[in-house]
């Protein structure tokens, strides 16, 4: 578990095609996104996970909600945001990194990922990391799929229906 010395800032979407979808940051950057979720259970989670003090502050995560509503209207495809590492273990990190380089509206697998990371044998570890994600939308887990090029799992949103609408959005608007 991490500890900052800071309090982690939350806010909220509104309404959006995926419904309402949380977001968090630290002082380094956006460190964990949520949907569907509520505020209480999202602060839970953020509290167990980092041993941080929450607070609702949507003026502190303005631009990365606005990022977000931009991205489900179609208007935006990737996000500029800092991301705060710091919650992640090294090779989640590494895996999630090369996730970012998959360009808006392709997909990659699993093991297109690991063979990139030069450790061609690890893309179950990479899966992993990818199920783990704490950034979905931002860090596009939903542009990974299984070696078989068909989808496999998505723990955000309604699972794979959302996947699959994410890719289509994506698709859709490139």
């Amino acid at each position: 578990m991490n500890t900052f010395s800071s309090s982690l800032s939350i806010g909220c979407t509104g309404a959006t095609a995926l419904g309402e979808i949380w977001v968090a940051a630290s002082s380094a950057g956006v460190i964990a996104l949520e949907f569907p979720s509520s505020r209480e259970k999202f602060t839970a989670a953020l509290e167990k996970r980092f041993g941080a003090p929450v607070e609702f502050a949507p003026e502190k995560v303005s631009v990365a909600l606005e990022q977000i509503r931009q991205y489900l209207a179609g208007i935006r495809c990737e996000f500029s945001l800092p991301i705060d590492w710091s919650g992640m273990r090294p090779f989640q990190q590494e895996a999630l990194r090369e996730t970012l380089k998959i360009p808006c509206g392709q997909t990659r697998t699993y093991g297109d990922l690991a063979a990139a990371l030069g450790k061609p044998r690890a893309a179950r570890a990479v899966g992993r990391a990818e199920a783990t994600n704490p950034l979905p939308l931002v860090i596009p887990c939903h542009r990974v799929l299984g070696s078989d090029g068909k989808l496999h799992g998505y723990g955000a949103g309604e699972g794979l229906p959302t996947k699959t609408w994410l890719l289509n959005l994506e698709r859709a608007n490139t």
